[in-house]
């Protein structure tokens, strides 16, 4: 596969964001995945799910690929690693989401990782989806935080979040993934939502703190071209 340009997975996604498609998907964290209960937690996920989110912020070394080997066995939704550090890539997914944390200023999670990671995917057969990942307050300490060492941007910073989206882009992302955090208090808010879709011009995602379908509704609304929800689903 040619890592140069894009492929299938993300090509569906700018095709469904062209055709005003609704898209969502389900954040799967490994280590709190119970691998004989798989069918049935595929069995629960809404029917309209798109594609599933594997990774978590701390996953035992090992654990996201037995969650994916598994998961490939019961389903035909794309797999795509959402992965909190090296160790959780696996070629046995579709795709991954090539994350640079870029509303914190800690190198290791802006390109540390990033070239740590290079001897796992130079030859690996995984579509690379360059994703500027963005956290955004959401009223509670969570794990990403603690582990990357990084502050959120406050809900009331909405040009500082534009802008911080708009570098992501300028810079070659080619999704935009505005995070609440897992088990946050609050979504990320429908005017963060709005103003960061209508200064920038590729794909956004949405996720953390969505448990309901009115807030599911809401970020749609908004202008998120992808939901991701996880905690209303984990088994």
């Amino acid at each position: 596969m040619n890592k140069g340009s894009s492929s299938s997975i993300f090509e569906s996604i700018t095709q469904a964001v062209q055709n005003k498609q609704r898209l969502l998907s389900i954040l799967i964290d490994p280590d709190k995945f119970d691998l004989s209960a798989t069918k049935d937690f595929l069995n629960r996920i809404p029917g309209s799910t798109s594609y599933l989110f594997v990774g978590g912020s701390q996953v035992r070394n090992g654990q996201t690929e037995l969650v994916v080997n598994q998961l490939k066995k019961n389903t035909e939704l794309p797999l795509i690693l959402f992965p909190g550090d090296v160790s959780q890539i696996t070629d046995q997914a579709d795709a991954i989401l090539f994350l640079s944390l870029l509303s914190g200023r800690n190198p290791e999670y802006l390109i540390t990782q990033q070239v740590k990671s290079i001897s796992k995917l130079q030859h690996s057969s995984l579509e690379i989806i360059p994703t500027g990942y963005i956290l955004i307050d959401g009223g509670v300490p969570t794990s990403v935080l603690e582990v990357s060492q990084t502050k959120a941007i406050p809900p009331d910073q909405i040009d500082t979040i534009v802008h911080t989206a708009l570098a992501g882009q300028f810079s070659g992302k080619q999704l935009i993934y505005l995070e609440a955090g897992s088990g946050a208090a609050w979504p990320v808010s429908a005017e963060i939502i709005s103003e960061v879709k209508k200064n920038t011009s590729v794909p956004l995602v949405v996720g953390g703190g969505i448990r309901t379908e009115l807030q599911k509704e809401t970020a749609y609304q908004a202008g998120a071209d992808m939901v991701v929800m996880g905690n209303a689903f984990e088994i």
